[in-house]
């Protein structure tokens, strides 16, 4: 069995005023699971506890983002969280603030066999 990539779902995500990564990574997360229906795992007749979820988040400070809490925002499956330098920091025009822009790549796997051909023909 090896883990086969299935789907990959994006998003963005902001935190207005706050300057909160966390927040915007959880928002860019949100925007990505939310813009569609995943059923790659029923179509396998796998449980969707069995999925392997990959998130790869970019954000100005990476190190400023809660990776266990960003994680904790899917509903199933087995998750890992890697945060890349990117997204953008904008300053308010007053100085008293930022708005962070954090961008996400939601990757899905299944472990599924090497040799299965799922109804192709050879």
């Amino acid at each position: 069995m090896a883990l086969k990539r299935m789907a990959m779902q994006l998003g963005m995500g902001t935190d207005i005023m706050g300057g909160d990564y966390t927040k915007a990574a959880k928002r860019a997360v949100s925007s990505a699971i939310r813009q569609n229906v995943l059923s790659v795992a029923r179509a396998f007749d796998l449980p969707r506890e069995d999925m392997h979820v990959e998130v790869i988040l970019g954000a100005a400070n990476p190190d400023k983002v809660d990776k266990q809490a960003v994680a904790a925002t899917l509903p199933y499956g087995t998750t890992t969280v890697k945060v890349e330098e990117g997204g953008m920091d904008t300053p308010m025009d007053d100085g008293r603030g930022t708005t962070v822009m954090v961008n996400a790549a939601v990757i899905v796997y299944l472990d599924l066999p090497d040799n299965k051909t799922w109804g192709v023909s050879a």
